[in-house]
């Protein structure tokens, strides 16, 4: 396996496309192993995207295209300002809340980022924020919204593992809250030092405004997870009602023209083509992997190490900070789950519980300095420098690094709301 990872290694130095180095890796495996028909790789590229559940990857990337215009955004920041805009910690609190509403609207990290960050930004540098601050507030909120569905990292993880998409959803509303109640406490005592005031509070009758103008928005998630929840439909016939409403609602606001339209079908098309294929070509390195036994052997050192399930769930904690930020995450986890989900079966860890520590870490991950590529969104929204921006950052990071370990060791917060909601069974 050394030679395969070095081949996966060296591609991704040079620059292939991670989706070619984990195919070109598994393929070098294939071809060092005696007796392995190389039909293998056809076989096994077929099958990794040969699944009904995969359909609601290219479905949710649309969706979140469609309600990405600038007025949608806009209007579910109004709404988040006029709600909590006026308690200390004014504009970051609102950037949370907000990352929240639109997290649960778009599916991708990078793109509320980009969202949230090119509205909040310049407000709250005309608050007396410095670029470098505002850049670490949407960053660190960026990071925690990965966690609210609709996330694309949940139904890849899901599809892959055979883990229940729905339950993943629902696991990660638990430690979506506690995440952000650990930024907006974290934002609360720094800008008490900082000396930033609060907004104005809003009168009710503007902030039942601001309400019904993000109406329209805010009802996609409710229709979503309700869908899914209620047993009306599965999460992949959820995403293509997703689209159909987004398309509705775009179409009431006036914002979808046929330009845009065309333009959000190529970056769908585009986005799901890339993970589509990297979903083929790490499916090729897992049956190297599996075949070659390597997770159980890494188990077996492991145990013979000791420690057990908590010195895995650190080790895994530490090795998904390093290779999320390096791989940008999704490639990282398709590289990890051939390696690291069968030792976690075999440790008596629930996949569910996995996979939410799993996504947690990466939203960490994609805005750690100085790799994470979500850091570079927000450095070009800011317009601070890099060690500038990772100075106010990282104090956030550690934060929700901590709520993170409490995750991996209190697996509760996982469970709670699918339990109730009859999605997990223990």
């Amino acid at each position: 396996m050394t030679a395969v990872l070095l081949v996966f290694a060296a591609f991704v130095g040079i620059g292939v496309p991670i989706a070619f180095g984990l195919g070109a890796a598994g393929a070098v495996g294939l071809w060092l192993m005696d007796g392995v028909p190389l039909t293998v790789i056809a076989s096994r590229t077929f099958g990794a995207m040969d699944s009904f559940t995969f359909l609601a990857i290219p479905f949710f990337i649309l969706a979140g295209e469609l309600m990405e215009t600038g007025g949608i955004s806009r209007r579910l920041i109004a709404f988040a300002a006029a709600m909590v805009g006026h308690i200390r910690g004014g504009l970051g609190n609102v950037v949370v809340v907000a990352m929240m509403l639109f997290s649960g609207i778009s599916g991708s990290t990078n793109a509320d980022a980009a969202a949230v960050g090119s509205v909040m930004i310049p407000s709250m540098k005309a608050r007396g924020y410095s670029g470098a601050r505002a850049g670490a507030i949407v960053a660190a909120a960026a990071g925690m919204g990965i966690l609210v569905p609709p996330c694309l990292t949940m139904v890849v993880y899901g599809s892959v593992t055979g883990t229940s998409i729905a339950a993943l959803f629902a696991a990660g509303f638990l430690p979506a809250f506690a995440m952000a109640a650990a930024l907006l406490l974290h934002i609360r005592l720094e800008e008490r030092r900082a000396g930033l005031l609060p907004e104005p509070r809003l009168p009710w009758p503007e902030r039942f405004a601001a309400l019904r103008a993000a109406g329209g928005a805010l009802l996609l998630p409710v229709i979503i997870f309700g869908g899914i929840l209620g047993g009306v439909f599965t999460p992949t016939e959820a995403a293509v009602v997703a689209v159909a409403y987004a398309l509705l609602a775009g179409a009431l606001y006036r914002e979808i023209t046929p330009a845009f339209f065309w333009r959000a079908l190529v970056r769908t098309g585009v986005t799901t083509g890339a993970v589509m294929l990297m979903v083929a070509g790490a499916n090729i390195l897992a049956w190297v992997m599996t075949v070659q036994q390597v997770p159980q052997s890494l188990a077996a050192g492991i145990a013979a190490v000791g420690g057990g399930r908590v010195l895995f769930m650190l080790f895994s904690i530490l090795v998904f900070l390093i290779l999320f930020a390096l791989l940008d995450g999704l490639p990282g986890m398709l590289m990890l789950i051939p390696v690291f989900v069968p030792i976690a079966r075999e440790m008596g860890i629930d996949l569910l519980h996995y996979g939410i520590v799993m996504t947690t870490v990466m939203g960490i991950a994609l805005f750690m300095p100085p790799l994470g590529v979500g850091l570079y969104i927000v450095l070009g929204l800011s317009g601070a420098r890099i060690g500038e921006l990772s100075r106010h950052l990282l104090p956030y990071l550690g934060t929700m690094l901590v709520v993170a370990v409490v995750i991996a060791f209190f697996p509760g917060l996982v469970f709670v709301v699918p339990t109730l909601l009859g999605l997990y069974g223990g």
